[in-house]
């Protein structure tokens, strides 16, 4: 009960959602890959996924929308989260020009997901809405400098120069295409994937390639996403255990990110965005009774022209049926 209590206050979920379904943590950060702070350093996100019942509010949103048109709602999720952006070198006082810009980032959203299927193909679709706020009001340099006194770690000197306020709105969807076979005894799911994001902090379209391999397969969705890209379905069957390795490439042509082309309506803080950007993933998923955690290892081509090294970092998702 009080769990379920503590996923309502902080995930605004209604009391039809909180009767079945999944509270999930995830934990992006830097020092999971390379060791050290920079760019993006730190993530935090809590998620509510669950089956909407037949009159639920979503459902009524999801027939309104016109890529829905062809399907229906399976599952939604409330999400709430925070990401930190900082330079590489953060005992600095002085704005670096050169390097990424001081930002945090706090962002409530809602996720819609659909499926149609056949024996060997599986078609996912994700929708997903977020608003939220860049700059101080984000609470990114409280989170991480008092996280580093608790660690005895140095604090970020440089918060001063930060971007500044700025309510958000981000609209993105997902379509990705899932084919089923196997090599011996293991399942496989692997195939191509596009979306696209809108909105005044991002712009862009994205194209991927995805592979996973293990047992179990059908009763857990997808794999974990890492930023910009929102989080994606964190659902699997309770009482059922499995196992999966998985790998992807994605490819994003950027046209326009607010954490590094600054704030729209004032001078800021900014570098020369990269509109071409790769990701590379690898990672590991396990399923046990109402238990599910993944780990993904990260690495980033340059997102900007003065960026000396590409960027590592590790994601940490822990889920629990409630």
């Amino acid at each position: 009960m009080r769990a379920k209590t503590l996923a309502l206050l902080l995930l605004a979920a209604s009391p039809s959602a909180l009767a079945d379904g999944i509270l999930t943590l995830k934990v992006d950060n830097d020092i999971f890959a390379s060791g050290d702070d920079g760019h993006y350093t730190n993530g935090l996100e809590g998620q509510w996924t669950f089956r909407p019942a037949a009159d639920h509010w979503t459902r009524s949103l999801s027939e309104s929308l016109p890529v829905w048109s062809r399907g229906t709602l399976d599952m939604a999720s409330y999400r709430f989260g925070q990401q930190i952006y900082t330079p590489e070198n953060t005992s600095a006082h002085q704005l670096i020009e050169s390097d990424r810009p001081y930002a945090g980032y706090l962002y409530a959203g809602l996720s819609l997901f659909q499926d149609e299927r056949d024996d060997t193909l599986r078609q996912s679709d994700s929708l997903y809405i977020d608003i939220g706020v860049v700059g101080p009001a984000a609470g990114g340099k409280f989170i991480q400098n008092n996280f580093h006194h608790l660690i005895d770690s140095d604090r970020a000197e440089g918060w001063h120069n930060q971007l500044s306020n700025e309510p958000t709105l981000a609209v993105g969807w997902n379509r990705a295409w899932w084919h089923r076979g196997s090599i011996g005894s293991l399942e496989t799911e692997y195939g191509p994937n596009v979306g696209v994001t809108l909105g005044n902090l991002y712009d862009f379209a994205e194209t991927g390639y995805m592979v996973r391999v293990g047992r179990g397969l059908s009763d857990v969705y997808g794999i974990p996403n890492v930023s910009p890209s929102q989080s994606g379905r964190t659902f699997f069957t309770p009482n059922r255990g499995g196992w999966y390795v998985f790998a992807g490439l994605t490819g994003r042509y950027v046209a326009h990110n607010m954490l590094l082309d600054g704030n729209t309506f004032e001078d800021s803080a900014e570098v020369d965005r990269r509109p071409l950007v790769g990701d590379a993933l690898t990672g590991v998923a396990l399923t046990y009774d109402r238990w599910s955690v993944a780990f993904t290892a990260v690495w980033r081509t340059h997102e900007f022209e003065a960026q000396d090294d590409s960027d590592k970092f590790g994601s940490l998702t822990i889920s629990t049926w409630l």
